[in-house]
């Protein structure tokens, strides 16, 4: 086999696995109180604190009518609030409560109880090997 046609195979086997543990991870995530994406939320409201919903839809990467879905389902479950924001009674300010602080917790261990169970199989080196592979490949899929 060519080597482009190992790397296709490879780059295959890899967006089959990533897919395998990020399903994984989700269900675990989502049997604690909250799924992967709504964690994603919560890690970037938690880190940049209450922020206009435009900016935590650039931040994820999502368009401004997901977002404000997402937002809407996860004010409807406690875990941010939303408000009007000073200077602009259009935008919306988004910040995280106190449950939805908790459910965060919650669901990293249970993402991060996943990982951890996948990778402690790795040895050190192999860990440091995975860790520079994925360097190389994340750097030729920037744009």
């Amino acid at each position: 086999m060519s080597t482009s046609g190992r790397a296709e195979q490879i780059g295959l086997r890899y967006l089959t696995t990533s897919a395998q543990l990020r399903r994984a991870v989700d269900e675990h995530m989502a049997g604690s109180g909250v799924s992967l994406a709504r964690t994603k939320v919560l890690q970037v409201l938690t880190r940049l604190g209450p922020v206009k919903q435009t900016r935590l839809a650039a931040e994820l990467g999502m368009a401004a009518r997901s977002i404000t879905q997402a937002v809407e389902a996860m004010e409807r479950d406690g875990l941010v609030r939303r408000s009007s924001d000073a200077g602009d009674k259009r935008a919306k300010v988004v910040a995280v409560t106190e449950e939805g602080a908790r459910a965060l917790v919650a669901g990293e261990a249970a993402g991060n109880e996943v990982l951890r169970a996948a990778f402690q199989r790795l040895s050190a080196e192999q860990l440091r090997t995975l860790d520079e592979v994925l360097a190389v490949v994340e750097a030729a899929t920037r744009r």
